[in-house]
């Protein structure tokens, strides 16, 4: 299994080499808010998220990745900086199947407030027209979804974390969805994790992780009775989190028994830096031109 890290925030050097003995044969790869990866697994390639723009699509040329072979695509939810390279996606390859959960449209909204009593709504959902554009490419799909052998797509599950609970955490970071003409907190039903079903164990990836990365990982447990959870890729959401929060989350994180966790994009420096004192070595730093091979 290999995971290419094509767009993250953070950016590690100015360049990457396809081989790094040659430094002719670096290009410089460019950083952005979002996230985009590509995963080989089982003799298949699968996209997760295509970043704020078509730089993943640059990236991936400069990394020796082809994006016209990519067997499926997968958005991790319905938010700009994960979708907005979707058209790049579709014009570089003509056959993947792009996954969306069931209940992800073009409604997700960022709520900024002034003086306690006045706010307005910025958009920042996926790009108004996309999803009737492209209807031909996506498929929407709800519950535990297995959509190549191994490779799995799973949604919230209200057991574990109810949706109330869920829209409290939308509340608290001013993420609302537009529904019937209002605005209400984001329950993030439109989010769903890419899980890997791999001999150390399961692998889940997870862009922002909103409704906590923790919580997540119970709500795989639950998914998959008896399975170990290996690993956990993705943003956790942390960058305007308190300290005593991300060092409440880390616990809860290590209590898990997770034994690896990539994390970037929305985490923030700040955050990896708590994760990695109370975690060490088991939290590790994304940045864009990453590989991760095991």
């Amino acid at each position: 299994m290999k995971i290419k890290v094509l767009i993250d925030n953070r950016e590690k050097c100015a360049g990457y080499c396809a081989q790094e003995s040659s430094q002719a044969s670096c290009k410089a790869l460019v950083p952005e808010w979002g996230l985009s990866a590509l995963v080989e697994f089982n003799g298949h390639q699968v996209l997760l998220d295509t970043g704020a723009s078509d730089n993943f699509a640059s990236n991936a040329g400069a990394m020796n990745v082809d994006l016209s072979k990519v067997d499926v695509a997968v958005l991790s939810h319905a938010h700009f900086d994960h979708s907005n390279g979707m058209e790049a996606f579709f014009a570089a390859n003509d056959r993947a199947t792009f996954y969306l959960r069931e209940t992800a449209g073009e409604n997700c909204y960022h709520t900024h407030k002034f003086l306690k009593f006045f706010t307005y709504q910025e958009y920042i959902g996926i790009r108004r027209g996309w999803l009737k554009r492209y209807s031909n490419r996506i498929k929407f799909v709800n519950g535990t979804a297995e959509i190549l052998p191994g490779v799995f797509l799973v949604g919230h599950n209200n057991n574990v974390f109810s949706a109330e609970d869920r829209a409290e955490i939308g509340s608290r970071n001013g993420l609302s969805i537009k529904q019937n003409g209002k605005y209400l907190p984001d329950s993030f039903d439109h989010e769903q994790s890419l899980v890997l079903d791999t001999p150390q164990g399961l692998f889940i990836m997870n862009s922002c992780s909103h409704g906590g990365a923790d919580n997540i990982v119970k709500e795989i447990e639950v998914a998959f009775p008896g399975k170990k959870i290996y690993a956990i890729l993705g943003g956790f959401h942390l960058y305007r989190t308190p300290e005593q929060k991300i060092r409440e989350f880390a616990e809860r994180l290590r209590a898990l028994d997770v034994q690896k966790i990539y994390t970037g994009h929305c985490t923030g420096e700040h955050g990896f830096k708590i994760l990695h004192d109370i975690l060490g070595d088991r939290a590790q730093q994304m940045h864009t031109g990453m590989t991760i091979e095991f």
